[in-house]
């Protein structure tokens, strides 16, 4: 830790979760001479541990707690429960009603995080907001850029496509250089408790659920057909929205289909109209696309020339494959090298030059 009487660079606030990567960015800004104030957000409270029955969110605040106090840090709850049901969730329900499968994890960064954190950065006198991503922020002499983390197996500059220049101009992250083997380190060598914790995962805040039960608390079962390419109904299942492009057929999700000559094959879904499922066994040309139509699209640096040798990303952590942008009237249009499977509308796709972010946009329909 900074000896007391190094000059502070000044005051940051820092996202502080519980878990090990934001309490390894409050104990590296603190080294590196910043005030930090940790703020611990609300954004969801009905989900709780299984084993104890204590909510999430307070189980999750009373290790952050532990982790300011070690550090000698001041400490600050946010609640943002409102904002978040009312931004992030109530629209992710709206785009599974209408087909689409939406990514909340994005919304949640442009909407709830980065701009709701930066004003109460303002209002508490930080220049700073900070958070542990594992992403990194560049600054050259006309902008700043956003590049993938050191740790590819981590990266999460997928979920940061929509910032902006002036969100990037007051944002560090401070772990976006290291691997995630090296924050635990980091950790356990500052005897934190939370250096082994498992991560994060599922959706932001809410935690990691299943999708379908956590969607029919607010849309209802509607029982649909589902057919294979030739049109022939060879099954039911309980609504087109709970599912997505891609995914495998199987009773346990609530897909029956009558036994058939390919039986022994798995099936995906394929393409969805209204209510009715289209199949296809694994290995048909149906499942596969090369083609995507980006609504929306967002570019971290608007005056910058686009790249040639572009590269996309249709879902966290997935292969970079090389591609082509071209506009086409109204949107822009990525044509991929090598087709993909499971490109779903309402997902994003993120384009990348050499590790740096270009931009992205939300997955219209084929």
């Amino acid at each position: 830790i900074r000896k007391n009487n190094m000059k502070s660079k000044g005051k940051v606030l820092l996202a502080l979760s519980g878990g090990v990567d934001s309490s390894v960015a409050a104990l590296l800004l603190k080294k590196q001479g910043y005030e930090v104030i940790a703020a611990f957000m609300k954004c969801f409270s009905d989900t709780k541990n299984p084993l104890t029955g204590e909510c999430n969110w307070i189980e999750e605040r009373a290790s952050a707690q532990r982790i300011a106090s070690l550090l000698k840090i001041s400490f600050i709850t946010l609640d943002f429960e409102k904002q978040y049901k009312k931004q992030v969730l109530n629209p992710m329900f709206k785009g599974y009603k209408q087909n689409k499968t939406p990514n909340p994890d994005i919304t949640c960064n442009t909407l709830i995080k980065f701009p709701l954190l930066w004003k109460e950065a303002q209002k508490r006198k930080c220049s700073l907001i900070a958070t542990g991503h594992y992403s990194i922020i560049k600054k050259t002499i006309k902008r700043y850029e956003l590049h993938a983390g050191k740790d590819q197996t981590k990266d999460q500059s997928y979920f940061l496509y929509e910032l902006s220049q002036n969100d990037l101009s007051h944002t560090f992250f401070p772990i976006g250089k290291y691997t995630k083997n090296e924050v635990r380190r980091i950790a356990k060598k500052n005897k934190f408790h939370n250096w082994n914790k498992k991560g994060t995962s599922g959706i932001c805040f809410v935690g990691n659920i299943y999708m379908k039960n956590f969607l029919q608390k607010k849309i209802k079962k509607k029982l649909g057909l589902v057919k294979d390419l030739s049109g022939r109904t060879i099954g039911t299942h309980e609504g087109s929205m709970f599912y997505t492009i891609g995914q495998r057929v199987g009773s346990h999700i609530g897909i029956i289909i009558k036994k058939t000559s390919d039986e022994q094959k798995k099936w995906y879904i394929t393409k969805k109209i209204k209510n009715t499922l289209f199949i296809a066994p694994e290995g048909h040309l149906s499942l596969l696309s090369n083609r995507i139509i980006i609504k929306s699209f967002h570019r971290i640096n608007e005056e910058e020339k686009i790249p040639k040798n572009l590269k996309a990303r249709i879902r966290h952590l997935g292969a970079l494959i090389p591609c082509t942008l071209k506009k086409e009237k109204r949107y822009y249009v990525i044509i991929l090298r090598i087709p993909q499977r499971g490109i779903a509308e309402g997902q994003s796709v993120v384009l990348y030059s050499k590790g740096k972010v270009i931009g992205g946009g939300e997955i219209l329909l084929q």
